[in-house]
């Protein structure tokens, strides 16, 4: 009886922390639909209007694939890195690798502000404000991290004989890198680039810094519009990333499985 009573309390608490979770979301994505000008909840009526609205503004539209573009150089850089970094830290005797990966701890020990105003400093200097791929280059040094993680758990579930096998038919370390390193290594490859991905797509306090009006990211559009007014064509932006991030989920379980994604991070 008590055994039963403990498992009813659990299922509530799961179900009032599930329900907490949702709240937030339920909440804009309701009000993206809503008939009213204003953000109200619940919502009045239900309209696709502010979606159309949202498509044919010229700020969202921009700042969208500023986002998208940014997103994708953080990826594209970090995959190589990515995977050279946790190759070399889990396959091969460096001096000082307990140093370097307490370095690699940084970003998540300095505040991202910090990092921010510091890379604002050899931007400045550089003359590279104004642009997108700079944005992309910051984007991936403040998360390199998860990408150097998610690949450094399929290096160490490698077995090094698959490798032994193919030198021993006769294949270059070249080719055994492409054909049989590689592939083995997709799964954390795979998920540590979706991460960085949605990572550059939504992060908001270092773009926040480095941007300009003419290179700006939705996050910051959405934060600087947010200040202003708070209307159901914000709610409908923020839907967008909701998708985008139900979309990578699926995307993963197609690819590796959720189960093998969790087994990586």
């Amino acid at each position: 009886m008590r055994i039963n009573k403990l498992n009813l309390i659990l299922s509530l608490l799961g179900a009032l922390n599930l329900i907490l979770l949702s709240l937030p979301t339920i909440i804009v994505v309701s009000t993206s639909f809503t008939e009213a000008r204003i953000v109200s909840f619940p919502p009045k009526g239900f309209t696709f209007k502010w979606y159309l609205e949202l498509f044919s503004t010229e700020w969202f539209t921009k700042t969208f694939m500023n986002s998208l573009y940014a997103a994708t150089i953080c990826t594209a850089l970090s995959i190589p890195i990515g995977v050279a970094a946790a190759l070399a830290l889990n396959r091969y005797r460096i001096k000082g690798v307990n140093g370097i990966q307490i370095f690699l701890l940084l970003p998540f020990t300095v505040p991202l502000i910090v990092s921010g105003i510091s890379l604002l400093f050899i931007y400045v200097r550089m003359g590279w404000l104004g642009s997108i791929p700079p944005i992309g280059f910051a984007l991936m040094i403040i998360n390199i991290p998860f990408m150097i993680w998610s690949v450094s758990a399929s290096v160490n579930s490698l077995d090094p004989n698959l490798e032994y096998a193919a030198q021993n038919l006769g294949a270059e370390e070249v080719q055994t890198f492409l054909y049989v390193t590689v592939p083995s290594l997709l799964p954390g490859i795979i998920s540590g680039a979706l991460l960085m991905f949605i990572l550059g797509l939504t992060e908001f306090i270092t773009s926040m810094i480095l941007v300009t009006l003419t290179n700006m990211t939705l996050p910051v559009a959405l934060y600087n519009s947010v200040k202003s007014y708070l209307t159901p064509v914000l709610s409908s932006a923020s839907t967008i990333y909701i998708i985008i991030a139900v979309l990578t989920v699926w995307l993963v379980d197609k690819i590796i499985g959720l189960e093998e994604y969790m087994k990586i991070i």
